[in-house]
């Protein structure tokens, strides 16, 4: 299942470039990239929602799971120290206290999520629609064993903890799912190496 290792699409699309100049650029990207999700709000039933999830896992997927952390442990960092990136920054205080809070164990399980992805990607899960999705959906439940696990412990297990923090979420996620299992296989195809690399 797991015994070929297959280039991601960052290697693919920046074949060519210096390595380590490629990471950096990568990393900071996609550090921008989060900030930027996490501010914009998309109108849903029954909540906005944001894409970063959307984006956390797609990073993973398309740098591979060691950049794809890096990208993620870069913007958990920012955050940590006072930077407002996170989607309740500064309104609901910022860095370490922030963290803390309520919200903390979706943050903390955005690296795990998208190193496992990354690591799904860097054996050709990301090729085709129905293991994208597969992927997607695992990184999704880990982000949600993570900030579930954090929540019911700062507030407490006697409080509706899934009605607060996942089924409020789930169609906008499932919407998420999709369009990332749309969206990475067509852009293996615009890259031109799903035909030539598929082994």
């Amino acid at each position: 299942m797991f015994s070929s290792t297959y280039p991601v699409l960052a290697d693919q699309a920046f074949s060519g470039r210096t390595t380590a100049l490629r990471n950096v650029f990568l990393v900071i990207a996609g550090s921008l990239a989060l900030w930027l999700s996490a501010k914009l709000q998309v109108p849903f039933y029954p909540v906005p929602m944001t894409m970063q999830t959307f984006v956390v896992l797609v990073i993973g997927t398309a740098f591979g799971w060691r950049l794809g952390a890096a990208t993620i442990a870069l913007y958990l960092a920012e955050g940590a120290l006072g930077l407002p990136v996170f989607a309740g920054t500064p309104e609901k205080g910022i860095g370490l206290a922030y963290m803390a809070g309520p919200t903390g164990g979706y943050l903390l399980g955005y690296l795990p999520a998208a190193a496992l992805c990354g690591f799904l990607a860097n054996h050709g899960w990301d090729r085709r629609i129905v293991t994208m999705a597969l992927s997607m959906l695992l990184g999704t439940v880990v982000i949600y064993a993570f900030g579930l696990s954090w929540l019911g412990t700062v507030v407490g297990w006697d409080k509706p903890i899934l009605a607060w923090g996942l089924t409020p979420f789930i169609l906008g996620d499932l919407l998420k799912l999709a369009l990332a299992a749309a969206v990475l296989p067509l852009a293996w195809k615009s890259v031109g190496h799903l035909g030539n690399s598929d082994r």
